[in-house]
Parts: C-alpha cells; sequence; structure tokens
C-alpha cells in the first residue's frame, strides 16, 4: 500500500469486513492506510515520507486483515492517513491534525483554521468512530458478547531510541483482556513483550478503545508489534497466526469492568 494509492474518495474512508462475523472480538485498525484524498497532495511532505511511520502504522493491516479471518471477526479499517487527522485521538488533542509527527514538521497541516479543522474530522475521523459505534451498539442490542482489540505498529527507533521490543500489550485499570493475553504471549518462545510499552494509555494513545470499550465495559486491549517485524508477509502470517491461537481460546479474566474514568489517557495502576 503505497503513495500510488493515494486518490481517495471521502465515501471510502473507512472499510468494514465481515460485519456479522461470528467471534465475540471486533478488531480495529486505526492507522491501517498512508492514502490521502487528492487534493491533500502530500500535505507538503516528500512523497517518501508517506511510506514512514508518520503517515500510518506499516505492517498492521495485514496483521490485522488476517487475525479477523481466522477468528471470523469484523474489522473496522480507517482508510485515511493519520496525517490527514488522527482517528486514535480525542476532538480536543493538540496533536488530532499533527503539525509535527515525530521531527518531521508537516506543512499542510500548520495553521488550519476552524472550518478545516472540520472538513478533517468529517473526511475521516467521524465516519471511523460512527461506523464502530454503530457496530459495538448493534451487537450489544442483539446481546452478542463483545470485545474490542486495536492493532498497531511501532518504529523500531523513536527520536534517536532505540525499542526492544517486539510486541506490546497497552492497557488501562481494566486488565480483563489484556491480562490473560499478556500471559499467552510471554508463553510464546523468543518475543520481547512490552507491557504499556512502548506506549501507555498516559500518552493519549488509548482514546479508540476508551471511547469505544472502557465508556460500556466491554473488554478491551491495543497490540503494538514493532514494524520490522511485520515488513513482510512472512512475518505478518506469523504474528496473525501466533494472536490467532491465541485468541481463539482466551478468556478475559472474570469480574466486572473497573469503572471508567474519563480523562485522556490514563496510564495502568
Amino acid at each position: 500500500m503505497g503513495t500510488g494509492q493515494a486518490n481517495l474518495a471521502m465515501s471510502n474512508a473507512v472499510r468494514v469486513t465481515n460485519r456479522d462475523g461470528r467471534s465475540p472480538y471486533v478488531i480495529l485498525c486505526d492507522h491501517a492506510s498512508n492514502r490521502l484524498p487528492a487534493a491533500y497532495g502530500t500535505l507538503g511532505l516528500d512523497a517518501g515520507e508517506m511510506l514512514r511511520h508518520i503517515a500510518w502504522d506499516p505492517g498492521a493491516l495485514p496483521v490485522a486483515q488476517r487475525l479477523a479471518e481466522g477468528l471470523d471477526a469484523t474489522l473496522v479499517e480507517s482508510c485515511v492517513s493519520r496525517l490527514a487527522i488522527d482517528c486514535n485521538r480525542p476532538l480536543g488533542a493538540s496533536d488530532l491534525i499533527p503539525e509535527i509527527s515525530e521531527t518531521t514538521v508537516v506543512p499542510g497541516n500548520i495553521g488550519l483554521g476552524a472550518a478545516q479543522r472540520e472538513e478533517r474530522i468529517a473526511l475521516s475521523w467521524r465516519p471511523f468512530h460512527d461506523a464502530i459505534g454503530e457496530i459495538v451498539s448493534d451487537r450489544l442490542r442483539a446481546g452478542r458478547e463483545t470485545r474490542l482489540v486495536s492493532v498497531h505498529s511501532f518504529t523500531p527507533i523513536y527520536k534517536g531510541v532505540s525499542r526492544p521490543w517486539h510486541i506490546g500489550i497497552i492497557h488501562d485499570e481494566d486488565e480483563r483482556l489484556a491480562a490473560p493475553l499478556i500471559v499467552a504471549l510471554r508463553g510464546v518462545d523468543g518475543p520481547v513483550v512490552g507491557v504499556n510499552e512502548p506506549y501507555s494509555p498516559a500518552d493519549r494513545v488509548y482514546f479508540t478503545l476508551e471511547h469505544h470499550g472502557r465508556s460500556r465495559g466491554l473488554p478491551c486491549a491495543m497490540i503494538e508489534i514493532r514494524n520490522d517485524e511485520i515488513s513482510a508477509q512472512a512475518g505478518q502470517r506469523k504474528w496473525a497466526d501466533v494472536l490467532t491461537g491465541i485468541f481463539a481460546d482466551l478468556e478475559p479474566e472474570a469480574g466486572d469492568a473497573v469503572p471508567y474514568r474519563p480523562g485522556i489517557g490514563r496510564a495502568a495502576q
């Protein structure tokens, strides 16, 4: 999925696959695409920048697709680059439309007015969250068990700092899904498993799961895979199959949901 796919109609900003899947899991991929509407060009960046992690989560979508297929789960993916707007941020976040991503200035995002910001929200953020909200609401009305899992990737080096983890599980105070997932991953030979690494909810990266899962008392967890692990099909298949095998047998820890306390990111206690 490269910059040759830059043309994008606004109506194609979100894609739902297997809406009626039988699995209790709904798989989310906030940063699945590096595409931008043609009118946006490359937001003033060199074309090569659109292949970097600042534009998307490389490798995350193929993993999410294979995972969803293996589980017979619904998949919801954003089809717009997070450089246009980050669907995993609340509307009030300073980096909702990033003027700087890591250390790269994004010229096309500087000095946007209220109308331009609303255009970005309507382009991608609102359709993505409306789609998830509708799916979750429909499932709950039908009495269907629902667990949310988001799939992301992270760069091996960020702002000059190396990251040793092959995979990280992000969670907040509600560990019903994350705790058994972490135990299962630590039983896999080889990978270094991070817990709230390389990010935690305190870094404001947990918004989608807070908004659709935690606010409704649903078990949820965020998966971060180092993108050099899933840069090629072999790695994508490997990690998707590992996760499929785990989730196929995984049951959340018993107990009620930890009460959700709204806020822009909360670290696990």
